[in-house]
């Protein structure tokens, strides 16, 4: 029997896009590739992605289950005993992980009780990231990781000026559209090239690796959002505004990526 991705990721209850990840990291590829390009997954596809989902549970890293399953075998016990121990470590690791972010984001508390500026989401930090499992689903656990562990190394005065900083750019990019002008105008691109510069600081993002393809790739997703996605479009105020960087960003990768 065979299934098509989309009738898989229903089944499994994720995303498509998801499996795809799945698959170019070498995590879960499928039975076959028609000569359309459409993926098509067998019964041993299914019964690995039921442990891939079960280790997901537990709180294992892509990286980790990839170990794991490919170390596990039949003919050598010791190999699954090693492995189990490994999960079991990453797992309180990453336990330890989460309980280090809660440190720091009472720490962020404290001192915005002391007086000093702070928000919510910095007080929250540890306890909740809304956008995590998007991220990964786009551009891979690792990405996230390492931007997120660059987030918070941040001290909140470094992540106060990061806001200001993004706070100015938005606000530079209302003025440019309320002046009147195109996505293919000077002030546009170098509005930008401003705003690519901004990826590119970010550990983890294709930019910051200097991997071309998915560089597009990720700022022609992150236009689309800006546009499409109402808690991204509404930072600009204007629905027709958030279209204008949209276009200008798309510009910008025509005539410079």
């Amino acid at each position: 029997m065979e299934w098509t991705i989309q009738q898989l990721a229903d089944s499994a209850g994720i995303t498509s896009r998801t499996l795809r990840h799945y698959d170019e990291i070498g995590l879960l590829p499928p039975a076959r590739v028609g000569h359309n390009g459409y993926r098509h997954y067998d019964t041993d596809s299914v019964s690995r992605l039921q442990r891939i989902l079960l280790l997901r549970e537990l709180g294992l890293s892509l990286p980790a289950i990839a170990e794991i399953l490919d170390r596990v075998s039949d003919e050598d016990p010791a190999d699954t005993e090693d492995a189990a121990l490994q999960a079991h470590l990453r797992v309180l690791e990453a336990e330890r992980a989460r309980i280090d972010d809660r440190i720091r984001a009472l720490r962020h508390t404290l001192d915005t009780r002391a007086g000093a500026e702070g928000s919510l989401r910095m007080m929250l930090e540890g306890f909740n990231d809304p956008y995590r499992d998007e991220v990964i689903a786009r551009w891979g656990e690792e990405a996230f990781e390492a931007s997120n562990q660059w987030w918070r190394a941040k001290s909140l005065r470094q992540q106060r000026e990061w806001k200001r900083d993004l706070d100015d750019m938005i606000a530079t990019w209302i003025t440019t559209w309320k002046s009147g002008h195109a996505p293919d105008s000077a002030p546009a691109q170098s509005q930008a090239a401003r705003h690519i510069a901004w990826f590119r600081a970010t550990p983890g993002t294709p930019l910051a690796d200097g991997d071309r393809e998915r560089s597009i790739a990720m700022v022609t997703a992150m236009a689309d959002m800006y546009a499409d996605d109402e808690r991204y479009a509404a930072a600009y105020g204007d629905p027709n505004c958030a279209a204008f960087v949209r276009d200008s960003l798309k510009e910008y990768i025509r005539r410079s990526l």
